[in-house]
């Protein structure tokens, strides 16, 4: 069966404006990723790897073409649509963390569940200790970010993407502050959701993991100048009895 086209950018291009002139970080960026694919965007530092993932979460928007996810154009949609939209569809896992600082690390955990009206209030606190519980933080779920490690902070951030069981994780050097055991525990726990369905774009700069993914976009002066499938790691059709996209598990 084929493949759900989950995300599709179309024709992307992204230029920015400033008192030096314009920079063109995007140009002409057309790229499908199919659901419960596992891709791993890789290049130098400012080829436009970050801008991509922007892109498909909405955080920031095309200067040209579209972006498709999960059938939504999401550069169509106004801030508080996409808001709500990203919420429900997309679990973000940034470089730095951003948690919120006054906040508990289930409190954080929890705060996608509070904006999106997911899962019902008294359920929340316990779905929260089980996401610490999976990225091995649980201890950690009363205290504040400022007194976790950087690596004990990215995984409550991985948590937090996980909190509405989104069917696209997109991660931007997700293990990029972990030591090499927790990177592979992590990497492991995101094989297990491509496993179930969910559909992950990941910047690494890591070689040895951009090695595991079951396909690699390669992105040099903001173009795409490689696509490989990694055959020993490439996913197989969905069956029916794996979620579909925005749906839920089984």
């Amino acid at each position: 069966m084929e493949r759900t086209r989950l995300i599709e950018l179309r024709r992307v291009g992204k230029v920015y404006e400033n008192a030096a002139g314009s920079f063109t970080a995007l140009r002409d960026v057309s790229l499908s990723v199919g659901a419960g694919e596992f891709v791993g965007v890789v290049g130098k530092s400012g080829c436009g790897k970050s801008t991509l993932i922007n892109m498909i979460t909405g955080i920031d928007r095309p200067t040209a073409g579209d972006v498709v996810v999960a059938g939504t154009v999401v550069n169509h949609l106004g801030e508080g649509e996409l808001a709500e939209w990203r919420g429900r569809t997309i679990g973000v896992v940034f470089q730095f963390f951003q948690l919120l600082p006054m906040l508990s690390a289930a409190e954080n955990v929890m705060l996608p569940m509070d904006f999106c009206g997911v899962h019902a209030p008294a359920e929340r606190p316990v779905r929260a200790l089980r996401l610490l519980e999976r990225v091995g933080v649980a201890e950690a779920a009363d205290k504040l970010p400022v007194a976790l490690s950087g690596g004990e902070q990215q995984r409550v951030a991985i948590a937090r993407a996980l909190a509405n069981d989104p069917p696209i994780v997109v991660a931007d050097e997700p293990t990029g502050n972990l030591d090499s055991r927790s990177a592979s525990a992590i990497f492991d726990l995101f094989d297990r959701l491509v496993e179930h369905g969910t559909t992950i774009v990941m910047v690494t700069h890591d070689r040895d993991l951009a090695r595991r993914v079951s396909r690699t976009v390669t992105l040099a002066d903001g173009a795409i100048v490689g696509d490989a499938v990694n055959t020993a790691c490439a996913p197989t059709a969905l069956d029916p009895g794996t979620r579909a996209p925005g749906g839920a598990r089984p």
